[in-house]
């Protein structure tokens, strides 16, 4: 076949090229993503940031965070009083279901499943409805007031975990909490979970003595590899801080639940 004539071939070139010059509307998108500002100062498109912000953070992109955004707090705020919350939740509970089904139990009792209790088993909205909905700037930590909030022992079950909890134990899961909670808070922590609907478990672990000072991450490995140890089979871990999961001595499917208040290491 022919070659077109070359006036012509430039013709089809220059054209569309003023035709762009002259109408900007009809220019090409560019393909450059714009990240969102470090520093989650409010834009335009604050909202659309912090849901960005927030899926950052539940997926470990964000990496070790100290404080959730000011300009993320509202945005926060009505994802945990919101349907968002519970459906994520009630998504991941499945998935882990789905997982568990195909495990199959010896039933020699050595089959873990292990949960951590604080955002995971208990919600502690409650608390943070009235200190800002996480750790900010604005409203650091205070674990003098968080203390007094759990020995109060009312913190409610997530009606997922519950759901998640007991569908584990019909299928022969051992279940084990393991939290960051102090020792001395044993007798609380057993008498609330309970109260909401908790029950059967095998152990609970809490920090005692020496493990104070220890980072989330390497006390629960410490405490997995003791179960191990033990000849315990850790099939499936359940946290919503990736301390919870990651490390060593992990389990064989782990499933981190949704929270965008604050980040233990």
């Amino acid at each position: 076949m022919a070659s077109p004539p070359r006036a012509l071939s430039v013709s089809f070139f220059v054209l569309p090229l003023l035709a762009l010059l002259i109408n900007p509307a009809t220019s090409i998108r560019t393909s450059i993503i714009k990240l969102p500002r470090r520093d989650g100062s409010r834009s335009a498109a604050a909202d659309t940031y912090c849901e960005s912000w927030r899926l950052a953070v539940e997926t470990n992109n964000a990496g070790t965070w100290d404080v959730l955004p000011s300009s993320c707090v509202d945005s926060v705020a009505r994802y945990l009083n919101g349907d968002q919350y519970g459906s994520d939740y009630d998504v991941i509970v499945d998935y882990a279901l789905a997982f568990a089904k195909t495990v199959k139990i010896s039933g020699d009792g050595k089959d873990v499943w292990i949960f951590d209790i604080d955002e995971t088993l208990l919600t502690n909205i409650g608390y943070y409805k009235n200190h800002g909905y996480g750790v900010s700037r604005s409203e650091p930590f205070d674990s003098k007031s968080f203390n007094e909030w759990v020995v109060q022992g009312t913190a409610p079950a997530f009606a997922a975990s519950l759901r998640m909890y007991n569908a584990l134990k019909k299928l022969g899961f051992t279940i084990v909490l393991l939290t960051g909670r102090d020792e001395d808070q044993r007798n609380v922590t057993e008498i609330n979970l309970r109260d909401v609907g908790y029950s059967g478990w095998e152990r609970l672990i809490l920090r005692g003595p020496d493990d104070q000072g220890k980072s989330a991450t390497n006390y629960k490995s410490e405490q997995r590899s003791k179960l191990i140890d033990q000849g315990f089979k850790i099939h499936g871990n359940t946290g919503d801080q990736w301390s919870d999961l990651l490390g060593f001595a992990v389990a064989d499917r782990s499933f981190k639940v949704p929270n965008p208040m604050y980040y233990i290491p």
